[in-house]
């Protein structure tokens, strides 16, 4: 039993095409009587989620979360609304406030995380 079969759907006649100038009284006797709607949907609404692509959700370093202001920007961040803490992601896919990778790279050139060579894949929000 194939799947439309198994479905109660409301299907248009395609099979007959009628010719204009022609009355198709066959196709008038031979067509069903049509059921009601079972149902009609009236509003549809989508919900999406979305979340960063990254591996951990914090930076590793400082601790805090990868959208909120570093340790170092969080005194200013009250005072100072223009500067922004941007992240910083790796080609290990791993993020850390830019702050926080740059004072790390001072002394060690791999990820805090995974211990491979540090590659700088892009900055930003």
């Amino acid at each position: 039993m194939s799947e439309m079969d198994k479905m109660d759907v409301d299907l248009e006649d395609a099979g007959s095409e009628a010719v204009p100038g022609e009355v198709n009284t066959e196709a008038a006797e031979q067509t069903p009587k049509k059921k009601p709607k079972k149902f009609e949907i009236k509003k549809w609404t989508a919900v999406a989620f979305w979340s960063w692509d990254i591996a951990v959700d914090n930076c590793a370093i400082c601790r805090n979360h990868i959208m909120e202001p570093c340790i170092t920007c969080q005194p200013l961040a009250m005072t100072d609304t223009d500067t922004e803490c941007v992240a910083a992601w790796g080609v290990c896919n791993h993020a850390f406030h830019l702050h926080c990778i740059n004072k790390w790279l001072k002394t060690r050139d791999v990820c805090p995380l995974d211990n491979q060579p540090w590659k700088l894949a892009r900055v930003g929000r």
